[in-house]
């Protein structure tokens, strides 16, 4: 299973993970209070481990920005988190050649064209779970994410999925905690051994 580490915003942040290795991490580039500029993303990007592939979050965004940060090689997936619908998805696969991931949840769950999809809580970015036991059967591998954290990875663990994505779950006041990075890290490599 692997594991993403969502919602990077400072320098530190991109030490913390040097360091610890998980599989992705996430820029935001949606509102939000992670939310980084695509100067703070490129220099975020230069700092991070080559290894490391970035994902790109977004909702409902212009696709020119979306190329322009692929083109400048800030981020190697995609990630989106709005309405968007499949004339939107194919005109953005058209122009880019780097993973999709489509965030959706229980309610508004449906096939569409990507390469991966994340299942999320109704609220994106609340940091509150769902009932698991909802998942649909998927026809592509899946991120779970939504209120995923040290107390319930465990179950996490447990369900089919391709990988897991946290962001509030490996902070302290807001801020990325580099102990909760390292464990949930840990704990989700020492699983798939």
């Amino acid at each position: 299973m692997k594991i993403k580490i969502c919602g990077l915003f400072r320098e530190e942040d991109i030490d913390y993970v040097n360091e610890i290795k998980p599989d992705y991490i996430g820029f935001v580039f949606a509102k939000s209070r992670r939310q980084v500029t695509f100067e703070k993303a490129q220099l975020l990007k230069n700092k991070l481990d080559k290894d490391i592939p970035s994902v790109g979050v977004f909702v409902n965004e212009d696709i020119d920005f979306i190329i322009e940060l692929v083109n400048f090689h800030i981020i190697d997936y995609v990630q989106l988190h709005g309405q968007e619908d499949d004339t939107y998805i194919e005109s953005l696969k058209n122009k880019i050649n780097v993973p999709i991931i489509k965030a959706m949840n229980i309610s508004n769950y449906r096939l569409c064209d990507v390469d991966y999809y994340l299942m999320d809580s109704p609220v994106a970015g609340s940091g509150k779970t769902f009932d698991w036991n909802l998942l649909p059967q998927m026809d592509k591998p899946y991120f779970l994410a939504g209120g995923i954290n040290l107390d319930n990875l465990d179950e996490a663990l447990k369900q089919d999925c391709f990988g897991i994505d946290l962001s509030s779950g490996v902070e302290t006041n807001g801020i990325k905690d580099k102990d909760k990075i390292k464990e949930v890290v840990r704990r989700v490599h020492d699983e798939c051994r």
